[in-house]
């Protein structure tokens, strides 16, 4: 029981800023520590709907209440998908080869297609953000967690290019089949929560973050041979984007479901 305890700490340490005790970052602490990775979502979905409601309840101006939204993600994990996000944008835009491509990734300075890469990400879902109602809120805050659960098989189940990276470090621990098999479980879970709360919307944002999965995979291997921890970043990233967008969009075209 305190293996898993260590473990859950470990996870919300590395992954978010929520304060935690102390816990050793030993192999043994570590193995179950993606098992826990999507609970961070979790938190982070647990706010934006008590944020939402807040808000809701207060009134607040349409772009108050979607920029606080859009920040509470970055401030709750400290930006560290973001970052990976950033190095990621500023390393397939170089259209270097794979092995600068990967220097890149590790390079702490930001480009300009960063920045912009950055500005675009921020103003997109700032945008889809303000058309959050109600009615989708519960499918908006699970997201969270479903691009944690993907992100969290891919560090498990992806070939890993970077040895001495924080996502092999985490792969190397890891308790794979279990984390493997606890990650499946919740998805299947959140699959079926997502669909009773709301059919069509659950089983679109559900089947976004399937296909942004699959794109991770093909884009990885093709342009880094693998994956890093700033990939992983730049799924989460673009994961959430995209389930945003879609519910948003499916709001809008088939109102009538909703």
């Amino acid at each position: 029981m305190k293996k898993v305890w260590n473990s859950f700490v470990v996870a919300f340490a590395m992954y978010s800023k929520i304060p935690m005790p102390r816990a050793d970052w030993t192999k043994e602490n570590m193995s179950y520590a993606m098992c826990f990775f999507p609970w961070v979502g979790l938190a982070i979905g647990a706010i934006e709907y008590a944020w939402f409601q807040l808000a809701f309840y207060m009134a607040f101006g349409t772009i108050f209440r979607s920029a606080v939204a859009t920040l509470i993600p970055i401030v709750v994990t400290g930006g560290i998908h973001m970052d990976g996000f950033l190095d990621t944008m500023d390393a397939l835009s170089s259209w270097r080869e794979k092995e600068q491509r990967l220097t890149i990734l590790k390079d702490p300075h930001a480009g300009a297609f960063a920045v912009i890469m950055g500005c675009i990400w921020f103003v997109m879902y700032f945008g889809a953000a303000t058309e959050i109602t109600k009615e989708i809120l519960p499918i908006y805050c699970l997201s969270f967690m479903v691009s944690r659960c993907f992100s969290a098989l891919s560090v498990v189940c992806f070939r890993n290019v970077n040895p001495k990276g924080s996502a092999a470090a985490f792969a190397d621990k890891a308790q794979s089949q279990v984390v493997r098999l606890v990650v499946i479980i919740t998805l299947m879970l959140l699959l079926i929560v997502m669909c009773r709360l709301n059919p069509l919307p659950g089983a679109v944002v559900f089947g976004t973050a399937v296909l942004v999965f699959i794109f991770y995979r093909m884009k990885s291997y093709k342009y880094f041979g693998g994956i890093t921890g700033d990939l992983a970043g730049y799924f989460l990233s673009l994961c959430e984007l995209w389930m945003l967008l879609m519910v948003v969009i499916l709001r809008y075209g088939m109102g009538r479901f909703l």
